[in-house]
């Protein structure tokens, strides 16, 4: 059993999802949530807030492995910023941990668990509840944490049974 960790970075609210995958692939729902961060004041205490959830959160469930959102280009350049140091902050809770990493694109993210790069917010949640069997509508931020684990899940898988590593199981990125 492989315990992965999904992450998807924000300055305002951090998503976490974190599933269980058996030998065969079969993917389980552990936990979820969105830290939120907005409420902790100025930048600094967000992300001093998203260290200490995230440190909690890997000493609570105990995670094998991390996969996180890839940072995407955004119209207000100090909006970019600050998601990239969110993102900086988040790597370094789990590196610090030992945790390996692996990023994922948004657009990889949506075609591993929609079939297509270009699937709304709506689509994600919907199909992350089908795949893993919760009821209710889903947190957004959450429901892509739990996607980018379950897209890792199944690259995972898949480099398993090519016998190469999870960067050439998804494309020529290695």
């Amino acid at each position: 059993m492989t315990r992965i960790l999904g992450i998807d970075p924000g300055s305002q609210r951090t998503g976490v999802g974190i599933i269980d995958v058996d030998a065969a692939g079969k993917v389980t729902h552990v936990f979820h949530a969105p830290l939120v961060l907005v409420t902790a004041g100025e930048f600094p205490a967000r992300l001093r807030r998203l260290l200490d959830g995230l440190t909690a959160l890997i000493v609570e469930h105990r995670p094998d492995e991390v996969a996180i959102e890839k940072v995407f280009m955004a119209r207000n350049p100090d909006s970019a910023l600050k998601l990239g140091q969110a993102r900086g902050a988040a790597i370094g809770a789990v590196v610090l941990r030992d945790l390996p990493v692996s990023e994922y694109a948004a657009t990889e993210v949506k075609l591993a668990v929609v079939g297509r790069g270009s699937a709304e917010k709506a689509q994600i949640q919907h199909m992350v509840g089908l795949m893993l069997g919760l009821s209710g509508k889903l947190q957004a931020d959450a429901a892509d944490a739990l996607a980018v684990a379950i897209t890792h899940a199944h690259v995972s898988a898949t480099a398993k049974r090519l016998g190469v590593g999870v960067q050439q199981a998804w494309g020529r990125k290695g």
